[in-house]
């Protein structure tokens, strides 16, 4: 377990909802995949991908001015 938190998928260093592969937090599967920011630009791509739909769906959506 590494910092403050514990993953409850990560049993022995090995992520038991992603095949049981080595723990690296971001990887495409994990859960924190896409809420949060890593350090390491490289596993923030759903991070943006998320942050996009989301600033379109709102530009996009009815502002209510008639």
């Amino acid at each position: 377990m590494a910092g403050s938190w514990g993953c409850p998928h990560e049993i022995g260093d090995r992520c038991t909802k992603v095949n049981n592969l080595p723990c690296n937090p971001g990887m495409k599967g994990c859960e924190l995949a896409g809420r949060f920011r890593f350090a390491d630009e490289s596993k923030n791509e759903r991070y943006w991908e998320k942050k996009a739909r989301e600033k379109a769906a709102a530009q996009d959506a009815p502002t209510g001015d008639a």
